[in-house]
């Protein structure tokens, strides 16, 4: 698995430039997750390996509070920089795991416990991986 870290645009609005630019939309995505001090954000090129996505976004939250502000952050910086809506919507009612379908990018918010459980990173480590390099360390307050 190669891991290549993965720095936020200086300046995310560039976004609405390259609307069809798969990986500035995962690495804004991952920025949003980011604002809500996300743990351990991973994205996980998998275009390549799969019809589904070009891209998955994976972010920890501590608590399903934390999971369903992260997916409201990721939803609202998208549709800000770049018109757009998720396609589709999953887990929002639960909070421990939710998934924002973008088409070429699918954003996974999950808790501790059900991202060891589910094990994306395992799943689809055949892909690119790079761990996304915020704004530091987020833990469990």
């Amino acid at each position: 698995m190669a891991e290549v870290a993965a720095k936020p645009s200086p300046d995310p609005s560039r976004a609405r430039l390259a609307l069809d630019d798969s990986k500035a939309l995962a690495l804004l995505a991952a920025d949003a997750c980011d604002d809500r001090k996300a743990g351990d954000i991973v994205l996980i090129r998998v275009e390549e390996i799969s019809s589904i996505a070009d891209w998955f976004v994976i972010a920890s939250g501590f608590s399903d509070v934390q999971v369903r502000a992260i997916a409201r952050s990721v939803e609202d910086k998208l549709e800000e920089h770049t018109g757009r809506l998720p396609l589709r919507k999953e887990g929002l009612k639960e909070g421990r795991w939710i998934l924002l379908d973008y088409g070429e990018v699918i954003v996974h918010a999950l808790t501790p416990d059900e991202r060891s459980y589910y094990d994306l990173e395992s799943f689809w480590g055949h892909g690119e991986t790079e761990r996304f390099v915020g704004s530091g360390d987020a833990s469990p307050a």
